[in-house]
């Protein structure tokens, strides 16, 4: 479906022409000639941007931010005009405005701020979905997202759950192997039954056999009781071997007799003890690189590889990431006793942007770090490591630059004062964290502020209304 844009201009000829320009961006415009007109259109029908002059007679383009603001406030609106005053600009910022273009509007500058407006549109709708979303969207099994990617993890787990097969699965450090082992025994006919984990690269190797198999009194210093492993104690239900690549090669041996023969022999034992369990392993490893190496058991992993589930990593489950961190702001504000804070938009596309390297658990590490760290009631950028702040969305000047014809780049001062403009709107006129953000020292932003004409009465200040990022 074709975005819309709602054009308004008391010149219909520079209407005519910003519609040609939007109708060039395959995208559907409607022109009016007034402000009044304009927001009887946005009472009727949906729009997904306001384009508008600055200059009209008798509601201007800051009025009309300032109304559109008001009743739809989701609505990014584009200021196009020719005065090139800082008053003006700051006044629209202040108003709510999304964005500003200089007359003679370009058709590559038209696209590149009608594409942020629409993903900023978009942002803030999954944002406010996020928030409205009740504690009960977290999926059966705990996993969260709606991505096709888990969703072929689900509808394999959904398969896979009522047999008793065994279960290999795979996949990067922190993609969350150890919940989709728990979905697979909540789907099992074994639910009911206990489900117990070890991680097999935690365990020194000369505990790792009792662990598993138990011993007998005496079959070591300490061993001053008999002890089930945990095959026996898990027998009717699962056992999941996490990290099943970091078994040594010789109790990969042990490992596989027990599964064939489906008995173990304790530690210091002399009979083999029976047990029923369903067995779940996982790995980060490429198992098939460790067999063609000599350091896994080709026969062990047909027996552990029945079915493979392979989890993807969180760069590869888009939106997903947005849907976890909403999910894990709620579990991290409620162990905090604080009220919900809001995921801004702004926070959510650097969330989105992100690598996310330490996957799943990277991201619910950095949401509570930002809970921690908070002191309003909305996630702000500098509450997230500096990493992701540095490698978050790409700047506006760098996509502008990459789109723009000789003609079109600015200079270098024009896109310095912008820059600043930007972040003081951001901040709502705090200049220690403005220059803090734009790393510069108090001292050189005043004087960039003095040099562009920006004085106290000019910069938005921190009563203006919350900016829009």
């Amino acid at each position: 479906m074709k975005e819309r844009v709602l054009i308004v201009d008391d010149d219909p000829t520079q209407g005519d022409l910003l519609r040609m320009l939007v109708a060039q961006l395959d995208c559907v415009a409607e022109c009016h000639t007034s402000a009044e007109s304009a927001l009887d259109a946005l009472a009727r029908a949906p729009f997904d941007a306001v384009l508008t002059d600055l200059e009209m007679d008798p509601i201007d383009g800051v009025e009309l931010c300032g109304r559109v603001a008001a009743t739809r406030p989701d609505l990014p609106v584009i200021l196009v005009t020719a005065v090139g005053s800082m008053a003006s600009a700051v006044a629209a910022m202040r108003a709510g405005a999304y964005d500003f273009l200089a007359k003679p509007v370009e058709l590559n500058a038209l696209g590149l701020a009608l594409r942020r407006a629409f993903e900023h549109r978009r942002l803030r709708e999954e944002v406010k979905l996020l928030r409205e979303a009740p504690a009960e969207g977290v999926a059966a099994g705990g996993m969260v997202g709606d991505s096709d990617a888990i969703r072929r993890v689900r509808d394999l787990i959904g398969r896979v759950g009522p047999s008793d097969a065994s279960v290999l699965i795979q996949g990067e450090t922190g993609t969350g192997k150890e919940l989709v082992a728990r979905a697979v025994h909540a789907a099992s006919p074994r639910r009911d039954r206990r489900f117990l984990a070890i991680n097999c690269a935690a365990v020194p190797a000369g505990l790792l056999e009792s662990e598993l198999f138990g011993h007998a009194r005496g079959a070591f210093t300490d061993a001053k009781a008999a002890r089930d492993g945990l095959f026996v104690t898990a027998s009717g239900g699962t056992l999941f071997l996490d990290e099943i690549g970091e078994m040594p090669i010789e109790m990969q041996a042990k490992l596989l007799r027990a599964l064939q023969e489906r008995v173990v022999r304790p530690v210091g034992g002399e009979a083999d003890v029976p047990f029923d369990v369903r067995l779940v392993a996982a790995t980060h490893r490429d198992l098939d690189r460790d067999i063609a190496e000599g350091r896994f058991r080709e026969d062990l992993y047909y027996r552990v590889n029945v079915v493979k589930v392979p989890v993807p990593p969180l760069r590869d489950r888009g939106n997903d990431v947005l849907a976890l961190a909403g999910h894990f702001l709620r579990t991290a504000c409620s162990r905090a006793g604080r009220d919900l804070l809001e995921l801004t938009p702004g926070v959510a596309s650097l969330l989105l942007s992100y690598e996310w390297p330490g996957n799943v658990r990277e991201l619910e590490n950095c949401i509570e770090r930002a809970v921690a760290l908070a002191r309003f009631s909305h996630l702000s950028a500098e509450d997230l490591p500096e990493k992701i702040q540095r490698q978050g969305p790409r700047s506006r000047g760098s996509a502008e630059m990459e789109a723009a014809t000789p003609e079109e780049v600015l200079p270098l001062e024009e896109v310095e004062r912008r820059y600043i403009l930007r972040a003081l709107r951001v901040l709502h006129g705090n200049r220690s964290r403005a220059a803090a953000l734009l790393r510069l020292d108090r001292r050189t932003l005043y004087r960039r502020l003095e040099k562009y004409g920006v004085t106290s009465g000019d910069e938005p200040s921190q009563s203006a209304p919350a900016a829009r990022t």
